[in-house]
């Protein structure tokens, strides 16, 4: 693909599965020559400063929004965010636009469509939740009008979401899966294990279940707290550690609270560490209710990391169940806790399902093997608009 000016645009500036996967886009292509800038519509979580210094394209803050602030009060940033992000279209002229959230397709395409950019490319990353029923049909009739020039789902589970739930027609979406970076396999491991587990003051012969993820229902973190007393009863030594925030925060602790598993449950809230935890864990546990292709499995694999995963949508593409990691039914108490317990009274097992899980990521799902499809996929559409 010739040198191009592509922009990436998300919604908000977070530590989440969607943000980590467009920085990954944008770093790819801006190492393949071409002029790159990342664009949020706002920073969530106080990164912008950050992410800035640590790249070598811009990224740029639309300040569109201020979270829990009435919406009435936000409309105007709202529509002063959009008139810069018109303006940036205006005077940058990329080829490409790339969008990462329902939100930023369906606020960010309509302008690249007006500002004339010729591919205009819409993702899918899971089921669209937390939004009014009408949503999610405007959302399907925005890519079916043209004005999104192709669809990106990240598995063929949410295709065929896209293709029920918001009537997407079938050639305007393709299946991309996700992918990520490995953690390097060095020298270092045995102390970042030594360090992790003496901040989170767990005994020499402790095994760490780790569950990564935003503390909301779709996460499933609710069943893995209710399979613990169980887990425990066959293993006293187990800690389970939650990294994430959100809404259900105080219910998860008060549900900790009232199994008496207090003791053995971390609630790390939100890390920028990931990495040193995934190096520091025995096993990696994913209790989702559903899911597009997770990114926080991704890593976990790529860490050569034993999952235990609910058999939903994308993770069922990506885990092969008894030889890379282990699929449970979503919101099954019992098949949770056993396929824990399986995992904890067994090493090899662990050895090998996490051994031949990182090899499957490096194989097919790294952040080049992804890349790679999308800039076929726009090179692909920036020539039509040639012909």
């Amino acid at each position: 693909m010739e040198p191009a000016t592509l922009i990436f645009l998300g919604t908000q500036m977070e530590l989440a599965g969607s943000q980590a996967n467009l920085l990954a886009h944008a770093r790819w292509f801006h190492q393949k020559g071409h002029k790159v800038t990342a664009v949020f519509f706002y920073d969530k979580q106080g990164l912008h400063e950050q992410w800035a210094a640590a790249h070598d394209f811009p990224i740029i803050n639309l300040d569109t929004w201020k979270p829990g602030r009435n919406i009435l009060l936000n409309l105007p940033m709202l529509m002063g965010g959009l008139f810069r992000l018109a303006r940036l279209l205006r005077r940058e002229q990329p080829q490409v636009v790339e969008t990462f959230t329902p939100d930023s397709n369906l606020l960010g395409l309509p302008l690249a469509w007006l500002s004339g950019v010729p591919v205009r490319i819409a993702t899918h990353r899971a089921r669209i939740d937390r939004r009014p029923g009408w949503f999610p049909r405007l959302h399907g009739l925005m890519i079916n009008s043209g004005i999104a020039t192709i669809l990106i789902a990240v598995s063929e589970q949410v295709r065929q979401m896209a293709l029920k739930e918001e009537r997407v027609q079938p050639d305007r979406v393709i299946v991309i899966p996700n992918g990520v970076e490995l953690l390097p396999e060095d020298d270092h491991k045995a102390d970042i294990v030594r360090q992790v587990r003496h901040e989170l003051s767990l005994e020499a012969d402790a095994t760490l279940v780790l569950a990564v993820g935003r503390l909301t229902e779709q996460k499933g973190h609710s069943y893995l707290l209710q399979a613990t007393p169980d887990i425990l009863a066959a293993h006293p030594g187990t800690v389970f550690a939650f990294a994430g925030e959100g809404p259900l925060h105080d219910s998860l602790i008060g549900q900790a609270k009232s199994f008496n598993v207090s003791e053995a449950v971390c609630f790390l809230g939100l890390r920028r560490d990931v990495p040193r935890l995934l190096q520091a864990a025995d096993i990696f546990v994913l209790p989702s209710l559903w899911e597009g292709m997770s990114m926080a499995l991704l890593e976990a694999m790529g860490a050569g990391l034993p999952v235990v995963a609910s058999k939903v949508e994308g993770t069922a593409e990506l885990v092969s169940d008894g030889m890379d990691g282990l699929l449970v039914p979503p919101a099954d108490l019992d098949a949770l806790a056993s396929a824990i317990i399986r995992l904890l009274g067994d090493k090899e097992l662990r050895t090998r399902l996490g051994r031949t899980a990182r090899g499957k990521i490096a194989h097919d799902f790294s952040i080049e093997a992804m890349c790679e499809k999308y800039e076929e996929v726009f090179w692909r559409m920036l020539r039509k608009t040639l012909e």
